[in-house]
């Protein structure tokens, strides 16, 4: 099968190690905001359900209220690719790669990569695990191929953020947040991705450097 090029068009960069890390960016980067390739939030955490696993969450389509939700698509010209540095060089050691199709999400890897940096290629003689994508409102569809398990669909934004306090303080009008404070992407989703995979497919490094990128075919 013919790789295909691939032109990166957003990232969210995130230096993580074992453990619960996250980080997220809503509607700020100016290239992709209000896109199908805007990278809301990730996630790298160790399995609750198997400490032998490592889950890997990627949200893209930040703010979609119910009706867009229920509409909601992933893009058949985006790669989300999760990079996985395990040796300490800030360079991608080790990829998974999600790419969707007719209402199907193919995962590849984690592989090595071909090509690193800004452009990629689809790594497709890695291990494909494949799911079908998750409507609005319904039950959960997982994937599931040799020990390797993945989603795609709308799911409720987790991010709490508090944006009136936030201005608030940065016009010094409020010297703090309040407890709990207000959540401003209530009743908000985006469109997920999920990739949970034994630990022992990442190498055997005691700290993962990990980021995310989307990138659009070229």
């Amino acid at each position: 099968m013919k790789k295909k090029n691939l032109l990166l068009t957003a990232i969210a960069i995130l230096s993580a190690s074992i453990g619960i890390v996250w980080a997220a960016d809503h509607i700020d980067a100016p290239g992709v905001a209000n896109t199908s390739s805007d990278i809301t939030d990730f996630y790298a955490f160790q399995s609750p359900e198997n400490s032998d696993n490592m889950v890997f969450v990627v949200n893209t389509q930040g703010l979609l209220d119910p009706t867009a939700s229920a509409t909601a698509a992933f893009d058949e010209n985006v790669m989300i690719q999760v990079n996985i540095d395990n040796t300490g060089d800030n360079v991608e050691d080790l990829v998974i790669q999600a790419v969707f199709n007719d209402g199907k999400m193919s995962v590849y890897g984690p592989a090595k990569p071909s090509v690193t940096g800004k452009t990629g290629k689809v790594e497709t003689d890695a291990t494909v695990t494949t799911a079908n994508i998750s409507k609005y409102g319904s039950a959960a569809t997982i994937g599931n191929k040799n020990g390797i398990k993945v989603f795609a669909g709308p799911r409720d934004d987790p991010f709490f953020f508090d944006l009136v306090a936030y201005q608030n303080v940065l016009a010094g009008t409020a010297s703090g947040f309040n407890n709990p404070g207000s959540d401003t992407f209530a009743g908000t989703n985006v469109m997920a991705v999920v990739v949970e995979v034994p630990k022992s497919m990442l190498g055997s490094a005691a700290t993962l450097n990990t980021w995310a990128v989307t990138k659009r075919k070229v």
